[in-house]
């Protein structure tokens, strides 16, 4: 017999993606019957509002999931290695936003627009992975295209907001604005370069092909969710100076022709997607205006003139909504609707 309510534990939850895990649980009405909140020592005695209560913290070990439903994970890679196999022999779904399972082969990597029905796949391992926040608003904009006249290759830049390395980047990113504008020391901790008034080249460590970890995500995770190794991806990942909110270029080439009139109809049609594109009125996406919203932002939809069958178009999106929660809630809402 089919559940009416869930019990839901939440990993990680005093980070910033476990507390806009919680928003959008309470925003989306998501039938949760228990919810269990779940972080380190550090967070012991803490308390998080969820629904008009106070809800305790408490601290994760592998006695937490009993009776648990659903397991969102989003404490790190190394947290959800170790705790989610556990959870998922409990009983849980995991749910995981980290990079631990995405490239797994028995572990579905889901967007809910792009491939729901890869979350079938979940009763493999019990464990569903969240892709990176940069693949998961590209591959949004890219499915239509996709599926009408097949892509053939992709290059992106990224321009990454700092709320993608967490709290504390945001912090320093304040810190040093505030230190420029004082005539004081600008102090460098979380990035190796200042971050103020600046753009930064790197994310995530350096690998030996010269790409960085993040770069080859967006690589290999976008042929596993499109479900097609054919695809060629490129890609150059900058953080710059903005707390929130991730702006992509992207230039895709395809086997058939398709104008940018047809693309932007296709993206219109698309699910999650709200195309932004009237240049003579200046209107674009603007990552100050996608804040606090679950869509991906599309404009500058315009034909490449370089090369054949080529678009060029902008993507903006909310890195710590789309970007991890509300996509991880999304495919929460999925496996209760088709599974559980």
């Amino acid at each position: 017999m089919k559940k009416e309510k869930y019990n839901v534990a939440v990993v990680g939850a005093t980070g910033a993606v476990g507390t806009v895990m919680l928003e959008v649980l309470e925003e989306r009405n998501f039938p949760v019957d228990q919810i269990k909140l779940l972080a380190s020592e550090r967070s012991l005695g803490a308390r998080l509002r969820f629904r008009g209560k106070e809800v305790p913290v408490e601290v994760l070990d592998a006695n937490s999931f009993k009776g648990v439903d659903i397991a969102l994970f989003s404490a790190g890679g190394t947290i959800s290695e170790r705790f989610a196999p556990i959870a998922a022999q409990s009983g849980a779904v995991c749910v995981d936003n980290t990079s631990a399972f995405r490239m797994h082969p028995e572990v579905p990597l889901v967007v809910p627009e792009v491939n729901p029905q890869a979350i079938a796949e979940y009763k493999k391992m019990g464990i569903i992975a969240n892709p990176n926040c940069s693949t998961i608003q590209m591959v949004v904009a890219l499915k239509p295209i996709h599926d009408k006249a097949k892509i053939k290759r992709v290059v992106v830049s990224t321009y990454q907001a700092t709320s993608g390395a967490g709290k504390r980047a945001m912090d320093e990113l304040a810190q040093q604005t505030q230190a420029l504008f004082s005539g004081e020391e600008v102090k460098k901790q979380k990035f190796p370069h200042q971050i103020a008034f600046n753009c930064l080249p790197h994310i995530d460590v350096f690998l030996d092909n010269g790409y960085t970890k993040e770069e080859m995500k967006m690589v290999n995770e976008t042929c596993k969710i499109m479900g097609d190794d054919s695809i060629k991806v490129t890609a150059t990942c900058v953080r710059v100076p903005v707390f929130g909110g991730h702006s992509e270029s992207v230039n895709v080439q395809t086997e058939k022709k398709l104008t940018a009139r047809e693309a932007r109809a296709l993206l219109e049609k698309a699910p999650g997607v709200i195309v932004k594109d009237d240049v003579a009125h200046n209107v674009y996406p603007l990552a100050v205006d996608c804040v606090n919203r679950d869509e991906v932002f599309v404009g500058r939809i315009r034909e490449d003139e370089s090369v054949e069958n080529g678009l060029n178009f902008w993507i903006v999106a909310d890195n710590i909504r789309k970007g991890a929660a509300t996509n991880a809630v999304q495919i929460a809402e999925i496996l209760i609707k088709d599974y559980l």
